[in-house]
C-alpha cells in the first residue's frame, strides 16, 4: 500500500485502474480497503480510475492521538487528490466519509466534478447524540468486549432486517464482523469526537456542484431521513433510496449501489431529478 506525506501525516492509499478518476472515502473506524469488496471492481471495470485510502486516524495512515477535526480530513482528501493530480474528480463518501465530502464540496468545489453522498446527515438529532455518547463512554471505560458479542451488535446496528432474518446470509456476516473486528486505537477513539455541527444544513444550500445522496432504507445508524435533508438542502441534489440493506448498504446491496453510482457519473437516469417522492430500488 503506497503512501504520501499529505498535511504533515503519512496518508496510506491505493491506486486502481486507468480512467476518469473517483476518490472514495471511508466512514469512522473503517479502512478503504472495504471498497474494493465491491465498489473498487465494478468502477475499474467500467473504466474509471478507483482511489482509496485510510483516514487520519485509522492505522496504517497516522493515528493522530492527540486529536482532529473534520476540517482536517477535509484538507486530506484535498490533498491527496492535488497529490496525485486527479482534481477535479468525482469523489464518493459513506457516512463520515459523506460529511467530509459535503464539506469538500463547500470548502473546495472547484476540485470536485461530481459527490456522492451514502448514508449521510446534516445535524445530529437526539438518537445520534445519545449514540455517540455511549460509543465515547464505552471505549473510555477501557472494557474489553468478547469479538461474539461485538460482531452481533454490529450485524444489528448495519444490516437489514432481510439479511438479519436470513441464517446462511447471517451466519457469514457473523464471521466475517469476528475475523476481521473495526480497528482501535487512539486516532479511532479521535474520531469519536467528530460530529455534525448545528448550522451545516443551511450551510450546504452554497453547494454549486452535482450532488447525488443515496439513503440506505433500513439504516439505523444514519436513517435515511437524514440523508434526504442533505439532499433537500443542496440546490439541484439527486436523491436515491435503496430498499433492503441497512448501514453497510454499500455491501449489502453492492450491486444496486454500483448501478446508481455508475448512472449518475454518465448522466444517465440517476442524474437527473426525480419526479416528487423518493426514487426507491428494490
Amino acid at each position: 500500500m503506497p503512501s504520501a506525506r499529505i498535511n504533515g501525516i503519512r496518508l496510506h492509499y491505493e491506486d486502481s485502474g486507468e480512467g476518469e478518476p473517483v476518490v472514495l472515502v471511508m466512514g469512522q473506524a473503517a479502512g478503504g480497503r472495504a471498497w474494493h469488496l465491491h465498489q473498487v471492481p465494478a468502477l475499474v471495470d467500467a473504466g474509471y480510475r478507483a482511489v482509496t485510502f485510510h483516514n487520519r486516524g485509522v492505522p496504517p495512515t497516522d493515528e493522530c492521538p492527540d486529536g482532529f477535526t473534520v476540517d482536517d480530513l477535509v484538507a486530506d482528501t484535498a490533498g491527496l487528490a492535488e497529490h496525485l493530480g486527479l482534481a477535479p474528480c468525482r469523489f464518493v463518501g459513506v457516512s463520515l466519509g459523506a460529511y467530509v465530502v459535503q464539506e469538500l464540496m463547500l470548502a473546495r468545489p472547484q476540485l470536485v466534478r461530481q459527490g456522492v453522498l451514502m448514508a449521510t446527515r446534516g445535524r445530529t438529532d437526539v438518537l445520534r447524540a445519545a449514540m455517540t455518547n455511549a460509543e465515547r463512554a464505552l471505549y473510555d471505560s477501557g472494557l474489553d468486549l468478547p469479538v461474539a458479542y461485538t460482531a452481533w451488535v454490529r450485524a444489528l446496528q448495519n444490516l437489514s432486517p432481510a439479511t438479519l432474518d436470513d441464517d446462511r446470509r447471517v451466519q457469514d456476516w457473523l464471521e466475517l464482523f469476528e475475523f476481521s473486528p473495526q480497528p482501535q486505537g487512539p486516532g479511532v477513539r479521535a474520531q469519536l469526537d467528530l460530529d455534525v455541527p448545528e448550522g451545516r444544513l443551511d450551510a450546504y444550500r452554497d453547494v454549486d456542484v452535482p450532488c447525488l445522496v443515496v439513503g440506505f432504507a433500513d439504516d439505523v445508524i444514519l436513517p435515511p431521513h437524514l440523508g434526504r435533508e442533505v439532499a433537500d438542502a443542496i440546490p439541484g441534489a439527486v436523491y436515491q433510496e435503496i430498499k433492503g440493506c441497512g448501514h453497510y448498504g454499500y455491501l449489502e446491496r453492492p450491486d444496486e449501489v454500483n448501478r446508481v453510482l455508475m448512472e449518475f457519473f454518465g448522466d444517465g437516469p440517476a442524474a437527473r431529478p426525480s419526479a416528487p417522492g423518493d426514487v426507491e430500488l428494490g
